[in-house]
């Protein structure tokens, strides 16, 4: 979703001539957004397709990868794809009906994506504090995919409203939105930049501080326990007449129980690890494009050549959010996936030998 592209008919014309600013180093934007696709496209299919076959990485976290990539799936074919047809083609195709409905996806898309990063977050935190939890965490999840999608379509509904087929210097169709007044786009700008950065951001912010809480309290249990001995043998007094079996079983009980209390797996320190990288990944992709909007639109930035050239750089890190999101998740689980192609491949040979047998 751009603000202050093809969206902002109120920079575009201030800036410079018609739709200069648009398609301001036109070859260099289109050989960018062709890598951008590709590899959007290609990285989000390799997590859906492992997630798919692999049985071990059929998990509650994985199902909001799924959900991710799905969403930035839908960035890479209606905002990135169109992008590309948009700046070779120079005018708009599509009609008024095609505009409204584009836009209407591309936004989709963008909040999807951002929204699967608050749910994300959200259940990592669940996993967290109420890890003995299993009852109804399903449909938790459902629950906060539900949410995510449905505050998406919510948020993306004015897009149908505001955007419409127009001609730009008297002949050429383009699908822009049309504020009159000034202080019309600082409302706009300023509640994208509310509901696509800062709201996600406050809930993230607040998910992770209260996962280091519990994290540092279980590990102070933990440090605890081992101080006054609790995961040595324990056997209380009305025990003394039970059959070693049964004192075996109360001891365990209760190192089990000291671990559950004081210890985190490292699986799922490592989910919060990855979790975060992502989230910062979508700090730095985004924090630049809404800065810069906004301090365009409230006036603070020269309308210059030059900074026409940073706006460019700037509006080309937004989409690469959704080719960063797939990567690293494959570089936090690059072991499972080597194990999964080695099992793959394992699972393959006997069959190719026995029929070689029989050949």
């Amino acid at each position: 979703m751009e603000v202050t592209t093809q969206g902002s008919g109120y920079n575009i014309t201030d800036a410079t001539n018609g739709t200069d600013t648009f398609f301001f180093y036109k070859t260099q934007q289109v050989a960018f957004l062709c890598v951008l696709f590709v590899l959007t496209v290609t990285a989000n299919c390799i997590v859906l397709a492992l997630i798919y076959l692999s049985r071990k990485l059929k998990s509650r976290m994985n199902m909001f990868i799924a959900n991710l990539a799905c969403a930035d799936l839908l960035v890479a074919f209606f905002f990135v794809l169109t992008d590309i047809i948009w700046k070779s083609t120079v005018q708009w195709y599509a009609g008024n009906i095609g505009c409204k409905l584009i836009k209407f996806i591309q936004a989709v898309g963008t909040y999807g994506s951002t929204y699967a990063l608050v749910a994300l977050s959200i259940d990592r935190l669940d996993a967290i504090a109420r890890p003995m939890s299993m009852r109804g965490k399903t449909r938790r999840c459902r629950i906060l995919i539900g949410l995510n999608w449905s505050c998406a379509v919510i948020f993306s509904i004015p897009m149908l409203l505001s955007y419409n087929l127009q001609l730009v210097d008297g002949h050429m169709p383009q699908c822009w939105m049309e504020l009159p007044k000034p202080w019309m786009w600082k409302v706009y700008i300023t509640l994208i930049a509310i509901l696509l950065l800062i709201i996600p951001a406050v809930i993230i912010a607040f998910c992770y501080i209260f996962i280091v809480i519990v994290i540092w309290r279980k590990s102070s249990l933990s440090l605890n326990a081992a101080n006054s001995g609790e995961q040595t043998r324990i056997v209380t007094k009305d025990a003394t007449s039970d059959s070693p079996s049964d004192q075996r079983k109360r001891v365990h009980w209760t190192e089990c129980n000291v671990s559950s209390r004081g210890l985190i797996p490292k699986a799922k320190i490592k989910t919060i690890k990855m979790t975060f990288v992502i989230v910062l990944a979508f700090v730095f992709c985004w924090s630049p494009y809404f800065v810069y909007d906004l301090l365009d639109v409230y006036g603070h930035i020269p309308r210059t050549n030059e900074m026409i050239a940073v706006s460019t750089f700037i509006q080309s890190l937004a989409p690469l959010n959704s080719a960063a999101n797939p990567i690293i998740y494959m570089l936090f689980n690059s072991k499972m996936y080597k194990k999964f192609f080695k099992s793959k491949k394992h699972n393959s040979s006997p069959s190719t030998s026995a029929t070689r047998s029989h050949v």
